[in-house]
């Protein structure tokens, strides 16, 4: 494999990453949804031995999230390792922030819970739309 063509691979696995956090914080649940292959596992953070599978069942656990929660996910140290050209795996850190969203449109959110960091583990397959995350693997740190 040429090393542009990895690097591009390296790229756009990195960028799935951020967009899942934008997306997730922004909670623009379908396109969210949209990053996964169809098949796709997730297993979150707060349940990291229970998969949800397929594009509808991720889709119905992100909505099942309370509309008060409000949630800033910060991730770094993202290390993409390319498997072959349709292949890859990553992993990266989380900070995850969340508060109460205000009930009033002008007022200030409310107290921020205590940061919470973890770690995610993810494969990626490349995909006639291009690169979506065919299993992402979240567990807390502490």
């Amino acid at each position: 494999m040429h090393s542009d063509d990895h690097a591009a691979i390296e790229r756009a696995c990195s960028r799935l990453i951020a967009q899942y956090a934008y997306l997730n914080d922004g909670r623009r649940f379908e396109e969210l949804a949209a990053l996964f292959t169809p098949d796709a596992l997730l297993f979150r953070h707060s349940a990291p031995d229970t998969a949800i599978a397929g594009h509808d069942d991720i889709l119905a656990a992100f909505r099942k999230r309370p509309a008060d929660m409000m949630t800033f996910h910060l991730c770094t140290d993202v290390i993409v390792t390319v498997d072959d050209a349709t292949s890859a795996h990553a992993q990266s850190r989380i900070l995850l922030l969340s508060t109460k969203r205000p009930s009033e449109e002008d007022a200030a959110p409310g107290p921020a819970e205590a940061p919470v960091p973890g770690v995610f583990h993810d494969r990626f397959s490349l995909t006639e739309s291009g690169w979506k995350f065919a299993e992402r693997r979240g567990s807390f740190w502490i």
